[in-house]
């Protein structure tokens, strides 16, 4: 449940780092989109890693032992 819910997150990002993108193609420097856009890609990428930080304090999130 946890992975999906990251997985959802993930790409509700890249969804709004796409729209940036396409707003900044497709304007012409008339609207504020693109910023609104990006925004939200920064807001959703603060609460992803916060809620990681949660979810690894917690013992919801735990690390895999990779290198050891």
């Amino acid at each position: 449940m946890v992975k999906i819910f990251i997985v959802v997150f993930l790409f509700a990002i890249i969804a709004a780092l796409g729209s940036g993108l396409v707003f900044l193609v497709r304007d012409s420097g008339d609207t504020r989109r693109t910023v609104k856009a990006l925004t939200w890609r920064i807001g959703l990428s603060l609460a992803l890693i916060g809620l990681l930080v949660i979810g690894y304090l917690t013992g919801i999130v735990q690390p895999h032992n990779l290198g050891q």
